[in-house]
């Protein structure tokens, strides 16, 4: 009987992978647990792909990776306790858009500081929404919905988790970019606002799009649009706001970042570590299959500046529609 021989394809991962470790010690890596904290509760779509990148990065630096979920605050509760970890490598933060982008436009007295207290090490992934609107409305499509709020102004209504969430302003920059003045309805579940629009009684609601599509599988809510630059491959058929209103965009930045203060070999080496666990096919194949869109292969200075820019462009935004929290 032959003994059985590696493939090349493992051999080259072992390899990659002894590089990363080393990589890891040589950055002065402390040797215990790492924990990322995550600053929503378990079973949600950002903590299941902590938990998928933390499955594969564990291997590559040698040691276990913790997860460590810290819901609460619009993610202020998980952000904080980051921001006092002492800066050596043992903690990482999985930042969303919320924590160092919107949070700093709506709330003025954070408990930490978004520009000097986390500092990102590398881009994670943009996750789309998806505009489902009730079949009562006539609408299929962008152009019928704007020519519908047009002569309906302020009456239309969509449904989000929350204000300042990112389907919420996915409502917003469509009335800003279109003119038109959809009325914001927030609600506090997925499962309460997923109920009102089954119902009629809000006319839409943007949403991510795996929830989207297990909401809409029974035709009882028309899928009009995706909030990506593009289409998305488990839509093909459904087109972008942008192929309507060009250059609009809403998707959910989510990044890595680590406490400020941890020395920079340790940011490279959290950084290659997260890029090559982002370049895992069945990491990408996983995101993929639930609409996200993998991102990685970015430096820590490009996560900041993506930060810095979304924050920018989401402003306007705010700015434009008086979003207030107590909305």
């Amino acid at each position: 009987m032959r003994p059985h021989r590696p493939s090349r394809r493992h051999v080259l991962a072992a390899a990659l992978a002894l590089t990363a470790i080393r990589q890891a010690q040589a950055a002065g890596w402390p040797e215990k647990p790492v924990r990322l904290i995550i600053p929503f509760g378990a079973g949600g779509s950002v903590d299941v792909v902590g938990r998928m990148l933390a499955e594969k990065m564990g291997p590559q630096i040698g040691q276990s990776l913790i997860i460590d979920n810290r819901p609460g605050g619009a993610t202020t509760i998980g952000a904080q306790a980051a921001a006092r970890s002492v800066p050596d490598g043992s903690t990482l933060f999985y930042g969303t858009p919320a924590t160092q982008i919107i949070n700093p436009l709506l709330m003025p007295n954070l408990p930490y500081d978004p520009d000097k207290d986390l500092l990102p090490t590398g881009s994670v992934m943009r996750a789309p929404n998806l505009l489902l609107v009730h079949p009562s409305l006539g609408v299929t499509d962008i152009p019928g919905l704007i020519a519908l709020a047009k002569t309906r102004p302020g009456e239309l209504t969509f449904a989000s988790g929350s204000t300042g969430s990112t389907n919420h302003l996915a409502g917003e920059l469509l009335n800003s970019m279109a003119g038109i003045r959809l009325q914001h309805v927030p609600f506090r579940t997925f499962g309460a606002y997923s109920a009102e629009l089954l119902a009629g009684r809000v006319q839409m609601c943007f949403g991510t799009i795996s929830d989207m599509l297990a909401l809409s599988a029974n035709g009882a809510l028309v899928r009009v649009a995706v909030t990506g630059a593009r289409r998305s491959p488990l839509l093909p058929e459904v087109p972008t706001v942008a192929e309507t209103l060009p250059g609009y965009e809403a998707t959910a930045y989510n990044y890595i970042a680590v406490p400020a203060g941890t020395p920079r070999p340790l940011v490279m080496a959290i950084n290659a570590a997260f890029n090559r666990a982002l370049s895992d096919p069945e990491i990408i194949a996983r995101m993929t299959a639930t609409g996200l869109e993998p991102l990685g292969a970015d430096s820590p200075e490009q996560a900041a500046d993506t930060i810095l820019a979304e924050r920018r462009r989401w402003r306007g935004v705010i700015q434009a529609a008086g979003i207030r929290l107590e909305d």
